[in-house]
Parts: structure tokens; C-alpha cells; sequence
């Protein structure tokens, strides 16, 4: 089966059947009109099947975007996080309805059971489609940086086609892991922190996930014995996601940083904010090249650490995700 795929936020792709992938090179702010040309490529392919993800934040694009142009015939909502509150809405039954109003008619939608909300139900019975839930509960062990929650429903769609679920749960093991996904890395031996560890959780960006993200850390023994180093990068245009950052960062023991370093637009304006309302040691640092931050974060600890990246992957996220990867060693927990 020929597949053509296109991955969009961390670091957008086209994905060609045969599994090589093209980084997508902007030349202005990202469009929803980028799934026309990817759905004329995956025509001139001659595939079986195209996979995109939705690359919409408002309403009315979204719509748009699945409704009016791409028509799809499976419908994937993975979750309901609170995420780009203001752009689709304060609350999560706020963004529910939002994802619900991209239901296309008599399209089969997939949603994890502990994700539904009523207007999902609503919204398919209106347009006459086929809504499957999918129930908690993967057999398998999954590598570090997959999610359960995603592989899940992923399988799922597969049964549903009538393809083989154990072939396609060890393809997905062996595939290259998304950019943005979690990664972790050691430090190399002769680095300037050597014994420490880095954690990219960037790209989960809202507060929910990364709580998701470091527990599944925890559980696995990496976080056992060594410092905790927050690492927050903020986005000049994701204000509202800083807002959220605030908020959650002062609910006792969520996050439980030795240390929080923040990095980015506005980070000292954070940390005055923060600064008599969190028990960890705050620092905002200045500059952006990579090497820099961390020579800086090294003189603010000793011993072993774990450096856990959280908030945004634009801007420094993706420099520090760059620079890791030569500077450390990939590591599975």
C-alpha cells in the first residue's frame, strides 16, 4: 500500500511512500492552502492513501481547511488539550466544539474514549457520520518517544482499513521519530556536562501534556537522583500559551524543578512575575545560540541534571534540539 504523508508544526514534511522525507521551506507565514499542492503531489504518485495533519488553529480555517478542501474520508482527533486558547477557546468543551464543526458528512471519525466530549456525538450524527471510539489499553511497550494515547488510535485505523495491526505497530517502533517528538539525550564524555541529561518536550507545548510527559520520565528512573532543570521557551506570538505557563507553574508540586530556566520573549517579565510565587530558583537568561544557554545553565548547577525543554519549539527550541544532537548521545528510557 503507497502512502504520501504531510507532518506540519515542529518541522514540516512531506513524507514520499517510499519513506524519505522534504522539510517544507516557507517563504511566508504557513497557509492552509499548502494541502492543495500536497494533495497534487500525492495524485502525481499514484498512491493508495494520502495522511495529513490538520494544520489549522481557528474556527473558521478549519472548516475551510477540511471541509471545503481536503474532504477527508477518516477524521482523526487525537486529543482535546488546552491549547492556542485564543485562538479556538478558553476551555476544552470550547475546543471540542471547534474540532467537532471539521466532522465532513459521512466520514468515519476516530476519537480515544477518555478524549470524548457529547458534541463530537452530536456533530456526526448531524452529518451522518461514523464516530469510533477507541478504549485505553496498548499491550505492547512503546518507545519513549511515542505516546500511547497516539499509537492507540493509529492501530486502531488500521484494523478499521483491514491491514495488519502487528506489522504496522513494528513498522511504527522502527520509524524515524517525528522532530518535534520526545527525545532525550546524554551528554558526550567530553562535553561541559557530562553525566547530565536533555529532555525536548517542546513541542508539547500546553502545561497538560508536558505533566504527561515528565511522569512517564519519572516512572521510567531517569529524573531518580538528579537535579531537575526546567527549561521554559516562551514565543513573543504564543502570548497566550505564556499566560497558561504562568497559571500552571504555580499549582504546588506539578512540576517540582530544582530550578527553572526561562528563555525566549519576555522571559525576564516572567520570572519578575513568578518570582515570589514558585519555590524553585528562577533564572531568565539572554542570547540565543545554544552553546551559550547551556554554559550558562552549567554554572548554575553541579552534579547531575536533567535539562527538561518545555513550551514552544520555535525559535531557540528548535536551535537547542539542533545543537543536542550533535552535542549528546540519544538515549532510550
Amino acid at each position: 500500500m503507497l502512502v504520501f504523508a504531510k507532518t506540519t508544526g515542529s518541522k514540516p514534511c512531506l513524507i514520499f511512500p517510499d519513506g524519505n522525507e522534504t522539510e517544507i521551506r516557507r517563504r511566508g507565514h504557513p497557509t492552509i492552502l499548502e494541502g492543495k499542492e500536497v494533495l497534487k503531489k500525492a495524485s502525481q504518485a499514484d498512491v493508495h492513501a494520502v495522511v495529513l495533519e490538520m494544520m489549522s488553529i481557528r474556527p473558521e480555517s478549519l472548516h475551510t481547511e477540511t471541509i471545503q478542501m481536503i474532504k477527508p474520508h477518516i477524521l482523526i482527533i487525537t486529543n482535546v488539550r488546552e491549547d492556542h486558547v485564543d485562538e479556538i477557546g478558553k476551555t476544552r468543551e470550547d475546543i471540542a466544539r471547534c474540532f467537532a464543526s471539521a466532522i465532513p458528512e459521512k466520514s468515519t471519525v476516530f476519537v480515544p474514549e477518555e478524549e470524548f466530549y457529547p458534541v463530537f456525538q452530536r456533530q456526526a450524527e448531524k452529518v451522518r457520520a461514523k464516530l469510533l471510539l477507541v478504549p485505553p489499553g496498548l499491550s505492547k511497550n512503546i518507545p519513549v518517544c511515542g505516546f500511547e494515547q497516539n499509537f492507540r488510535i493509529a492501530l486502531a485505523v488500521v484494523e478499521f482499513l483491514g491491514k495488519d495491526r502487528d506489522k504496522a505497530y513494528h513498522a511504527a517502533v522502527r520509524a524515524a521519530p517525528d522532530f518535534g517528538g520526545l527525545k532525550v539525550w546524554k551528554a558526550k564524555k567530553d562535553s561541559l556536562v557530562t553525566g547530565w541529561y536533555f529532555v525536548s518536550a517542546f513541542a508539547a507545548n500546553d502545561p497538560k501534556t508536558t505533566k504527561d510527559v515528565l511522569l512517564r520520565l519519572e516512572n521510567r528512573g531517569l529524573l531518580k537522583g538528579r537535579k531537575r532543570i526546567g527549561l521554559l521557551n516562551l514565543r513573543k506570538d504564543r502570548g497566550g500559551r505564556t499566560l497558561q505557563w504562568f497559571d500552571a507553574l504555580q499549582e504546588k508540586g506539578s512540576y517540582a524543578f530544582d530550578r527553572l530556566v526561562i528563555v525566549g520573549e519576555h522571559s525576564l517579565a516572567l520570572k519578575n512575575k513568578l518570582q515570589r510565587r514558585i519555590e524553585p530558583e528562577i533564572t531568565a537568561l539572554k542570547g540565543k545560540k545554544p552553546d551559550d544557554l547551556i554554559s550558562q545553565i552549567a554554572t548554575l548547577e553541579k552534579g547531575e541534571a536533567v535539562v527538561f525543554g518545555m513550551g514552544n519549539m520555535g525559535g531557540i527550541g528548535r536551535s537547542l534540539v539542533d545543537y543536542w544532537e550533535i552535542a549528546g548521545n540519544r538515549y532510550d528510557v
